[in-house]
């Protein structure tokens, strides 16, 4: 049945979704742009960001469940990190984590039509993969910016991931956390993977779950013992991997 479901959908896909998706990734990015330059990026973000990932989840359609929502304190800055299993994971957070926040993004999407100009303009992070100098620079020059409840976000894995397994986590985040004395917010994400499977283009309709949980204090760690601060977030984010999505 889900071959013939699946069959049933590729019209819908490739003469209704896609389309859909680089039209409102356009528009709504030039949008957050305009707003971001003249009225405010915390409104230019929930309008080009935000609403934009709620459309397309509405469209697609993908059914999100949030919970731990009682963790977050939206007048407190965190580092967010985040499993990445799909590209739908951006609308997740984007659409359902519910506070402002700044993403760290490659630097390839600045090419993006509409996208590229709306993130650059919001405040969010572009990093230069193959240059670690500029890199180290753009996270520095983003420092200022996660201050009275905003917050950035890093997928610490580094790419999307095959498979419900964790990749091995890179240190950018939680050095980022450690030298803004801000606390970690682990969000784990299931169900996307299944949604669009990573490195294709796969789509199918489907129900994603977004789980926030409770924040990890960084007051008891330093370079020294970093690797231990990453082991802690790491094990709380693989818990909430499993199980149904609904």
């Amino acid at each position: 049945m889900r071959k013939i479901l699946h069959l049933l959908y590729q019209p819908y896909k490739w003469l209704i979704y896609i389309p859909f998706l680089a039209a409102s990734t356009l528009v709504f990015g030039i949008t957050a742009a305009i707003l971001a330059i003249f009225v405010s990026p915390k409104l230019a973000s929930f309008i080009g960001g935000a609403l934009w990932a709620k459309l397309n989840c509405y469209v697609t359609p993908m059914f999100v469940k949030v919970t731990g929502r009682e963790n977050v304190d939206k007048k407190q800055s965190y580092v967010i990190v985040s499993n990445h299993q799909s590209q739908f994971d951006i609308f997740v957070l984007y659409g359902y984590i519910g506070i402002d926040f700044k993403w760290v993004m490659k630097y390839e999407l600045r090419k993006i039509p509409g996208l590229g100009i709306g993130c650059e303009k919001i405040g969010h992070v572009f990093i230069d993969r193959s240059d670690s100098e500029k890199a180290i620079a753009s996270l520095k020059s983003a420092k200022e910016r996660i201050v009275n409840g905003t917050s950035i976000i890093f997928f610490p894995e580094g790419t999307r991931r095959v498979g419900n397994t964790l990749g091995k986590f890179k240190k950018g985040a939680f050095k980022m956390a450690l030298d803004l004395n801000l606390p970690i917010l682990p969000v784990t994400i299931s169900g996307t993977e299944k949604i669009l499977p990573a490195k294709t283009m796969d789509l199918f309709p489907g129900c994603a779950k977004l789980i926030i949980g409770k924040p990890v204090s960084t007051e008891n760690y330093n370079d020294s013992n970093i690797d231990e601060l990453m082991h802690k977030v790491k094990e709380v984010m693989e818990s909430k991997l499993y199980g149904d999505t609904f």
